[in-house]
Formats: structure tokens, sequence, C-alpha cells
């Protein structure tokens, strides 16, 4: 096995682990083994492949994670589910909601929640409000003007 193809295992097997941990780290480094064994076919000395590998890593990182990170990794993966999905939502008032009556119910998605109001003001059957928050089962929500 020549030491050209070795760089090119190398290579491959980094891209390898590059996909379970997105991070461009190790792809970086892949781009190294890369460029060495192209290299590998030209030079046969082994220091040089060294020097040309650690060239190849260190644009990598300078130029091409940077990058990668900026415009093709998303940074915030989270993803409100559940209820938490609801917070920003625009329900219908099914019950009129009256916080000092304790009364009040909302229409989401054909689910129907206790709902109170933020403010404190009665809220009419038929309206439209917006959840702010969710306690447990309560809906907090306000009308939309």
């Amino acid at each position: 096995m020549d030491i050209w193809q070795i760089w090119i295992i190398a290579a491959i097997i980094l891209f390898i682990i590059e996909v379970i941990s997105p991070s461009f780290f190790a792809a970086s480094i892949g781009l190294g083994c890369i460029v060495a064994g192209i290299s590998a076919i030209f030079l046969p000395q082994i220091w040089l492949q060294l020097i040309i590998f650690s060239v190849g890593v260190l644009l990598g990182f300078i130029y091409i994670r940077p990058f990668v990170l900026k415009y093709l990794h998303r940074r915030d993966n989270t993803v409100n589910t559940n209820v938490d999905a609801l917070i920003g939502r625009t329900a219908k008032v099914s019950v009129t909601i009256d916080n000092s009556e304790g009364q009040g119910r909302v229409m989401v998605d054909g689910d129907d929640w206790k709902a109170v109001s933020a403010d404190d003001t009665v809220i009419l059957q038929g309206e439209k409000v917006r959840i702010l928050k969710i306690d447990s089962i309560i809906l907090t929500v306000k009308k939309i003007d």
C-alpha cells in the first residue's frame, strides 16, 4: 500500500467521524490528509508531506471552518414542542374568561384549555386571544386588539 493511499484512507475515516460530530474539526484534518495524499503522489519525502498536511489543516481551520460554522451550521437547534409550541399562538375564547370568577376556556387546534387573562380583563366568548405563557394546564392569554 502506497503512502498516498494511507493519507486518503485517513481522510475518509475523518470525514466519517465528521458526520457523527458536525463541528468541522475532523473534516479540517481530513482536508489536510487529502492535500498530503495528493502531494504524496508527486513528493516521496515524508517530511514534505507532513508540512503540506499541516498547511492544509491550518487553511481548513482558518478559512473553511468559520465559513461552514457560520453559514451551514444552525447554532440554535431548539424547537418548541408539545405545550411549549402553543406560546405565541392565537386561540378563540370558548367560555368567557373572568379571573375574578375563576372561569374561562379557549380552543386551540380543537383542544379545549382552561385560561386566565394576563391583565385581569374580562374577555368575552368568541374573541381572539394570544397565548402568553403556560402554567401546568392553564394558559395565560391576552386579548388581541
